[in-house]
């Protein structure tokens, strides 16, 4: 197992890790313990092993409440020290507790028990006629043991943090690429199914016009997969090999390809451009093709191929104005259900992360009309 799976395994079960620092605690008080036993006259008693056994259980716990472990280590330090046992386990354990203190609860929680740690070593020095020197270092070694505490809780707050917004960006990652699908497949099945419809009604008198509809509907559905497999790809982290999943995002010059697939479904849309786009990167002809293309999706699906839609594009020093206007074949508009605004929602996302916004709904007379107004930096992002 790599150090990645150690570290894995450990955040999985964390108790069976404070069990064996614990374990190992205890296994190093007895060693000194015994060493202790063999330079000295008075052997080790029954209650020094069993202080240096017992200090460390409550380190088990030291994650979950370490505030109320150091008070039970201490409480077990004082207690064992009355009844006389003379045990290298207090100052260990004691200061194990601390770390974990200082490690998972915040610094007003840390030095006051900092300052406690430090009565307790010093009320178990060894060496009377030492005492400054050894509460010297033992205030030494506390507030190194604070510090390193304090330290590894800052730089895990900060890992922390940055997953945090790494999961974020995929998020907002996975929310743009359902956008981006919502709009694939709105478009291209609403140009299929006036293609289709098209082609049923001249059948029998066109066959052949029948049959030339007929493949546009074939090429159109083909695009729309090629969309699809790549967005699929994106959205699983992964590429197919192939022209499509290579193909770039439509910008500024795919608008005539757009209203020329509008105007094969059977509506008429007359173009005005105005200007010309700036150095803004491919976002922004990103986000102006599509709120294009939800427009007209939006105009071929509730007027109908009938309908005749005027789109506008003016191009401004920083940045552009979209609009997009239909007759609505003669008949007045009415304001979508709540839950059939998606397309609107994401022209509104869209426009937002210009620094922009859009405006939709029925004209006064028949139709409907969308006007989005984005602001854009050399960039192509908010300015």
């Amino acid at each position: 197992m790599n150090v990645h799976g150690w570290r894995v395994t450990a955040q999985q079960h964390p108790h069976v890790v404070d069990a064996g620092i614990a374990g190992l605690v205890a296994l190093g008080c007895g060693l000194v313990l015994t060493g202790r036993t063999g330079a000295t006259v008075e052997p080790a008693t029954a209650l020094d092993w069993a202080t240096v056994v017992l200090s460390p259980i409550p380190l088990i716990w030291r994650r979950d409440a370490p505030v109320l472990v150091f008070c039970a280590v201490t409480a077990l330090f004082w207690a064992s020290n009355a009844a006389g046992a003379q045990s290298p386990a207090a100052f260990v354990v004691s200061l194990t507790a601390l770390h974990a203190v200082a490690r998972y609860r915040p610094a007003r929680f840390a030095w006051p028990t900092a300052a406690l740690a430090v009565l307790v070593g010093f009320d178990n020095r060894l060496e009377p006629a030492r005492a400054w020197g050894a509460f010297a270092a033992l205030a030494a070694v506390t507030v190194a043991v604070v510090l390193i505490g304090m330290n590894q809780r800052t730089r895990a707050a900060y890992l922390s943090a940055l997953e945090d917004r790494a999961r974020l960006a995929v998020a907002e990652e996975r929310a743009r690429i359902a956008r981006e699908m919502h709009d694939v497949v709105a478009h291209h099945l609403a140009v299929m199914v006036a293609l289709s419809d098209g082609a049923a009604a001249t059948a029998p008198g066109a066959p052949q016009r029948a049959a030339d509809v007929m493949g546009q509907v074939s090429a159109t559905g083909r695009q729309a997969l090629g969309e699809m497999r790549r967005l699929v790809g994106l959205l699983r982290g992964t590429s197919e090999p192939g022209e499509s999943t290579r193909a770039p995002q439509p910008g500024f010059d795919d608008i005539d390809a757009l209203v020329d697939r509008i105007r094969a479904a059977g509506v008429r849309v007359i173009v005005r451009r105005e200007g010309t786009p700036g150095p803004w990167g491919p976002g922004a002809g990103l986000v102006v093709y599509r709120i294009v293309q939800e427009a007209l999706t939006n105009t071929l699906k509730h007027a109908g191929p009938r309908a005749t839609a005027e789109v506008t594009v003016r191009y401004l020093a920083d940045g552009a104005d979209v609009s997009v206007v239909d007759d609505g074949a003669g008949r007045a508009a009415r304001q979508p259900a709540p839950d059939g605004r998606h397309g609107l929602a994401g022209m509104l996302e869209r426009a937002a992360a210009y620094g922009g916004r859009v405006g939709a709904g029925p004209r006064d007379g028949p139709g409907w009309q969308v006007h989005a107004t984005l602001t854009f930096d050399r960039a192509g992002t908010r300015a």
